[in-house]
């Protein structure tokens, strides 16, 4: 089932609308009655882990640390 909310609405109760998504709703997020986004739940086998950083360092390595690191490469 498909639901569709105002976009003023989809940001003041955010927290809200992501435990519906978890259970497995589609929310379709409009502005002025006219769809904007679609936000569907994951797919769990769709992802796949390419690397797990917190093998490297407890906790993962921030971001703005590994974006250093691939632009010095």
């Amino acid at each position: 089932m498909k639901n569709f909310i105002p976009l003023k609405e989809f940001r003041q109760d955010v927290a809200k609308y992501a435990g519906r998504i978890t259970k497995g709703e589609t929310l379709i997020v409009t502005k002025r009655s006219l769809p904007l986004f679609r936000i569907v739940p994951v797919e769990e086998e769709g992802w796949e882990t390419v690397i797990d950083f917190t093998k490297f360092r407890k906790g993962g390595i921030p971001a703005s640390e590994l974006l250093k690191i691939l632009k010095s490469l």
